[in-house]
């Protein structure tokens, strides 16, 4: 019986996702990418001998989707991965906090944590007290969207709270301010993270890059099952034909009954044009950027913690939201400090219109007419030596800014999304925009893949 023959258009993480659970399932398939370098916008990048990444990541221990096709591909999460439980730990100082979830059961493990909390007054813990137990009682979920902030300003949060935990934790998870973030994507991920099982809140910490942490290993098991790999290989048009579609790219055309378009939003409208307008119209989001500043000291240098949180203050040019210390995740990257700055727009813009960040950057330097980037890292750097009172942190020994332009999607009420399935007999979607309740995460990217797969399958998810 000849077997099912399907393209899979991308290599990112919902691609490989797609790739790795169709083969399983005895389909024949094939992966065009148009890159050299497989993970899509959570992917490696080269620079100063360093295996950096387009953006610093933090999965969780809800994200068993992604952890269990990891082993499905022959890694170990538990060596990939640094396991740690939920926390938000500021430097020392009093305009900070420090909370950390203990290992007990779901809820009273967020319950410790917040009661131990230090940095919040009483009427900041019994403000988060009351979030929790009235998001448990409406199982998370809300009936009529809105935004972020308005849902926190119903149940009575306070200002210092919502500075040191929710602006903070919608950021990173939905990389939108809560001003315009969608609160029933918020409220996805809490339940997922908070309401569930206390193991189900730990943050995951990758000691290695993006690439080797799925994608990798994903091409190269789905070649050892007889799948195609074709890296370098951009997929120029596809057109229905003959009861399936025609995959045309640079190098070749080829026949197959199924096509899975896994690429970023903006290549998916372009391959959609002319064949689904209305769906390519529907591709067509607003997106926020991200930015990870990359700094490399000596290798003495150790912060007190593998990750940090940041007070971001726009007015003052203090960017960072998140500090990682890569060496303590990696021996390799001793000194390696990754600061990540979500939602960072205003942040790139700034520095592109000044040139330089006000009042931080030194007449040297303002000298030698630096680059915007140039300026961020600078702008970066100065805030880790402010925040953690640790002077040598300004002159790191080399700096790399790597901006996302379109990292995700702006994740705004009540966003239509498009389901994996079109109106088109095998063609499909997968990515992180698609139709679900997370945001734009690689979990979202791996659920939409294995989404995809379970279409073509004919099967269905949990999820």
């Amino acid at each position: 019986m000849r077997s099912t023959t399907v393209a899979v258009i991308g290599a990112g993480w919902a691609g490989c996702a797609a790739a790795v659970e169709l083969t399983r399932a005895g389909a024949d398939v094939t992966v065009y990418e148009a890159a050299r370098t497989a993970g899509g916008r959570a992917r490696r990048i080269a620079y100063q001998g360093q295996s950096l990444d387009n953006g610093q990541h933090i999965l969780l221990g809800a994200y068993r989707e992604s952890l269990r096709l990891m082993q499905h591909v022959g890694l170990n999460p538990a060596q990939l991965l640094m396991r740690i439980p939920l926390h938000m730990r500021y430097p020392h100082g009093e305009d900070g906090m420090s909370m950390l979830a203990p290992r007990l059961p779901a809820p009273l493990h967020l319950l410790f944590g917040v009661l131990r909390a230090k940095g919040l007054t009483l009427a900041d813990k019994l403000s988060l007290a009351r979030f929790s137990s009235a998001a448990r009682w409406m199982g998370w979920q809300l009936n009529i969207d809105c935004t972020v902030t308005e849902l926190l300003a119903r149940f009575d949060q306070t200002d210092r709270l919502t500075k040191l935990l929710w602006r903070p934790l919608c950021i990173a998870a939905l990389n939108t301010p809560p001003e315009r973030a969608s609160a029933k994507v918020f409220l996805a991920v809490l339940r997922d993270s908070l309401g569930a099982h206390r193991a189900a809140s730990d943050m995951l910490l990758p000691r290695t890059d993006l690439s080797a942490l799925f994608p990798d290993a994903a091409l190269a098991w789905l070649q050892t099952k007889g799948g195609k790999v074709m890296m370098g290989n951009r997929v120029n048009t596809i057109h229905a034909q003959d009861g399936g579609w025609t995959v045309s790219s640079e190098q070749r055309s080829d026949h197959f009954q199924h096509v899975v378009i896994a690429t970023a939003a903006t290549h998916a409208q372009s391959l959609l044009g002319g064949i689904d307008d209305a769906l390519a119209n529907q591709l067509n989001f607003d997106y926020e950027a991200i930015t990870t500043c990359c700094l490399q000291y000596a290798a003495t240098v150790r912060l007190p913690a593998p990750m940090l949180a940041l007070i971001d203050e726009p007015e003052l040019q203090r960017w960072g939201q998140f500090v990682f210390d890569r060496g303590q995740l990696n021996t390799a990257q001793a000194g390696l400090l990754a600061v990540v700055i979500s939602a960072s727009g205003m942040a790139t813009e700034h520095a592109v219109k000044t040139q330089e960040v006000a009042g931080l950057v030194s007449t040297a330097a303002q000298q030698t007419q630096e680059t915007p980037a140039q300026s961020l890292e600078v702008a970066v750097a100065q805030q880790l030596a402010h925040d953690l009172h640790m002077p040598e942190l300004a002159t790191p020994v080399w700096s790399k800014a790597i901006t996302e332009k379109r990292a995700t999607f702006a994740c705004v009420p009540d966003l239509q999304r498009p389901a994996n399935a079109t109106t088109h007999s095998g063609c499909w979607l997968a990515g992180d925009y698609t139709e679900s309740d997370y945001p734009a995460t690689i979990e979202g990217a791996v659920r939409s893949g294995v989404k995809a797969a379970a279409g073509i399958l004919g099967k269905t998810t949990s999820f």
